[in-house]
Order: C-alpha cells, then structure tokens, then sequence
C-alpha cells in the first residue's frame, strides 16, 4: 500500500486547499493508504517538503493549482520520486491534460492504483528569473501579461478572472517583434505571443496546443501573428476546442529547445507563477517526473 504525503497549498482557487483534499483522504485512509498532510507557507516551502517526503519514499501530493504542482514537479523532476497531482486551484490544467478525474472518489482510485508514469518537465532559463523546472507550459506576450492582471484580480476568481485579465491585456497590447529560435533555426514572428507547450491547456482549460502530449520529448510552439483585435477576441474563443490553430494567424512548430526574444520588454510566465521578461530560453527534459495517472 502507498504511502502519501500531501503538501497542501491553504489559499489554492481563493479558499482552502484542504477542502479539496478532505474527501480523497478518506477514501485513501479507508483503503489502507497512510497520509501525512504537511502545509505550505510558500512555494518555496512546499518545494522542500516535497523533497523532504521524497526521500522517504513517499508519494507526493501537491494540492492547490497549477503554481504548487508546477513549482512540486519541478522540484521533484529527475529525482524518481512519484508526484500525484489533487487539484484545488483556478486553472488545474497541467490535471486536466493528465485526464484525471474530477470526483474526490474516482480520483482517490486513481492515487491508490494506477502506476507513476513519466512525464516529460519543462527547464526554463533567463537572466531576470534564473533556472526553473516547470510542468505545463511558458508564454511570452499578452497571456503572460493578462495572466498577471488576473493573479493581482481579488474581485474575480477562476476562468473569469482569466477572461477579464484577457480582456484587460488585449486593449491595451501592441504587437511585439519576436525571435524564435526552435533547435538552432530562427523564426521571425510579429504578434501576439510565443507559447511553448507540455501540456495542451493554460489559462483555465484553454487548449491552446491542443496537439501537445505531456509525454512525447517535444514542446509545442504555438505563435499567434498580428491581427485586428476583434479577430483575436475571435481567436480567444475558439482556445476553448483548440481550433485556432486551424487560422491562418497562428502557426505551430515543435523541438526540445526554445529561446524567446523581443524588441522591447515583454513579459513571459510559466504555469501562473513565474512573473519576469524576455529573453527566455525552455527545453524538455523528456521523462524526467513520474506522476500517477
């Protein structure tokens, strides 16, 4: 039988990351499973108690949203210790690409049987923020921008504040001129944004590499041109199926590294936490996590 260790982020989606982890840990102490609970007062903080329970041979639990599991995987990627993801946050898209299931019950099933299978993690590199590992995704113009309105939004949770930090970015961006390099070969873009993608979603269930697969070695590239605003507003609406891609504003490339530069200072994230500017550079680490799913 398992042994978990659930490092729980308190304020995960605006209230209690614990809430979310309540009915799963009944079903895993009914079945036997022994479960630690430790709690974060800082992603730095959940960072070493993941790696703390590591060692001991625990699976690690990291309940909160896309920031905790991104910021645990990362922690815990090339080091073969097994992750399993609770979701509590805003956006829980890196869960959503993983496929697991909403229900406390069927989720707990999951964590109990299902094997630690590897993942592929993101290492993302730039002057202004250091090396990190992440596990969905890096985004390097107006998502990254409304991505930080909609963290600093205290009216508005969930997808909506996604939506309305969209809508703030997009009315007040000008096109950047960007260099993409994809494994050595140079790509001019003018536009919107340069994603590269692990996982398909960002934003709150948006698709926006709906060809990603977190386990394939590659990164997708995702770069949407300049266009008028109301044809982005367009183009925002269809990140909900992942048919933008079939514009022909947006073009898709893949490769294991990608180095993101501009002519002027744009803002990049990574999974709704790293907050800093271009230049930025992500490779795949390929299989480097192993996550029960």
């Amino acid at each position: 039988m398992r042994q978990f260790t659930a490092v729980v982020n308190p304020t995960a989606g605006g209230s209690t990351g614990a809430a979310a982890l309540l009915k799963v840990a009944r079903v895993l102490r009914e079945a036997g499973a022994e479960l630690e609970t430790e709690y974060s007062r800082s992603l730095a903080h959940a960072q070493e108690l993941a790696r703390a329970a590591g060692e001991r041979g625990r699976v690690v639990l990291a309940v909160g949203g896309d920031g905790i599991a991104g910021g645990i995987g990362g922690a815990l990627s090339g080091t073969g210790t097994a992750l399993g993801l609770v979701p509590a946050g805003r956006g829980n898209d890196f869960a959503r690409a993983l496929g697991l299931p909403e229900e406390p019950e069927a989720l707990a099933e999951v964590l109990l049987h299902n094997p630690a299978r590897p993942v592929d993690t993101i290492e993302v590199e730039s002057a202004a923020h250091g090396r990190v590992v992440v596990l969905g995704s890096v985004y390097a113009g107006v998502d990254a921008l409304a991505n930080r309105h909609a963290n600093r939004s205290r009216l508005l949770r969930g997808a909506a504040s996604y939506y309305a930090g969209g809508l703030r970015a997009v009315t007040t961006w000008r096109p950047a001129s960007y260099r993409v390099t994809v494994d050595g070969e140079l790509h001019i873009h003018r536009g919107y944004t340069v994603v590269a993608a692990n996982s398909a979603y960002y934003g709150s269930g948006r698709m926006i590499a709906p060809g990603a697969r977190v386990d394939d070695g590659l990164l997708d590239v995702v770069l949407i041109r300049h266009a008028p605003r109301r044809l982005f507003f367009a183009l925002m609406n269809e990140l909900s199926a992942g048919t933008h891609v079939e514009r022909p504003q947006v073009q898709v490339l893949r490769g294991k590294e990608i180095r993101i530069e501009a002519d002027r200072e744009v803002p990049y994230g990574a999974d709704g936490e790293v907050d800093a500017v271009l230049p930025v550079t992500a490779r795949v680490l390929p299989g480097a996590l192993r996550v029960v799913r």
